[in-house]
């Protein structure tokens, strides 16, 4: 992650608590696909604490996936957070809740992200 979305990723999840995974690997990359890591993946109900590594069992957890942008919510943003949700459901979690986190809102973009279950998440500069 960058030096402009880490903190804002990390500074959303001290607000829910659990375990949160910097750059969960939601799909391995070979030589037909690319390796796919979402920015922030949260299990709630675990300890607080930022694992180490970007691999772990989700398997009947309840999850948050995060996507975290340092801009204006946008179209590469909001499809980012939203098509993570299906990379995220074949670890088959119990529950998907899915973030969009960024440091400016657009009215446009942020009903479409609410008509389809994306969670949009204002953080403004330091």
């Amino acid at each position: 992650m960058s030096l402009h979305e880490t903190w804002r990723t990390r500074k959303y999840w001290e607000t829910v608590g659990g375990l949160l995974i910097e750059e969960f690997i939601a799909v391995d990359g070979t030589r037909e696909q690319g390796r796919r890591p979402v920015d922030g993946l949260i299990v709630l109900g675990e300890k607080q604490e930022i694992y180490n590594g970007n691999k772990y069992d989700i398997t009947g957890k309840d999850v948050i996936v995060i996507q975290t942008k340092r801009g204006r919510i946008g179209m590469y943003l909001l499809g980012q957070a939203y098509f993570s949700k299906f990379l995220i459901e074949k670890h088959k979690p119990s529950s998907i809740k899915t973030v969009a986190i960024c440091g400016k809102t657009d009215k446009v973009m942020q009903e479409l992200a609410m008509q389809h279950g994306v969670e949009v998440v204002v953080i403004t500069e330091k």
